[in-house]
């Protein structure tokens, strides 16, 4: 009897605790799908800013990323020159592949958070590569299931997008590492030589000293005295 009590008793805490349960209704799981598809956005510019780049030709895009971003020792220091072709060949890739300003956001903000990742918590490469994975996902999925919308990535688009980061990012991953996780000293090696130096005590003659004396040379021709 008394087990039957505390089996009855702890039936109804179970059935009061799912009373108290919000319901979730569409709207909810809507909303929370939206959330669950928010994808990256890069905050380094607008995208009005990102649409009259993708205007410019190839020099004036380059010079107006260095301003934009504040590279202004490009050319005395490594890291910042690095960073000002690896921004500008990003948007670069964008271009050439049309994708939008929305596109090229969230292309952009995803090659910050991989070399961030890098810089600021010298993440490995197959920790980084979950990061790209899961930064990715969500772009190749509609915000609604309902949505009369199309994914903010295709299949095409988010394949040509992971070929162009495998290559210029995860193939040269330890360059990355060894350039913003290793001070300067370490970079910097010295190499020792040793050169061996052929010294002479008697100096060399000239060519016509070196030449035997009982020769002398007629019409072209070497002969001796004798002759």
């Amino acid at each position: 009897m008394k087990t039957t009590k505390a089996s009855n008793m702890s039936a109804g805490v179970t059935r009061r605790e799912k009373k108290e349960q919000p319901n979730v209704t569409v709207k909810d799981k809507d909303k929370l799908q939206k959330e669950e598809n928010v994808f990256l956005q890069w905050d380094a510019l607008t995208h009005q800013q990102i649409q009259d780049l993708m205007e410019k030709t190839g020099d004036d895009l380059q010079s107006e990323i260095k301003e934009l971003l504040g590279f202004r020792n490009h050319q005395t220091c490594m890291k910042e020159a690095v960073m000002l072709d690896y921004y500008f060949c990003g948007l670069w890739w964008a271009k050439e592949a049309t994708f939008t300003s929305t596109q090229t956001s969230f292309t952009m903000a995803v090659l910050q958070m991989l070399l961030d990742n890098i810089r600021e918590k010298k993440m490995a490469l197959v920790e980084n590569l979950m990061e790209f994975a899961k930064a990715l996902g969500p772009t190749c999925h509609c915000p609604t299931p309902n949505a009369d919308t199309t994914p903010l990535l295709d299949s095409k688009e988010a394949t040509a997008l992971i070929n162009y980061i495998r290559n210029s990012l995860f193939q040269n991953y330890r360059l990355f590492e060894l350039l913003f996780t290793t001070s300067r000293d370490e970079l910097l090696t010295g190499v020792e030589r040793t050169i061996d130096v052929f010294s002479c005590q008697d100096a060399l003659s000239p060519l016509e000293e070196g030449i035997s004396t009982h020769l002398n040379v007629v019409n072209g021709s070497v002969c001796s005295p004798e002759n």
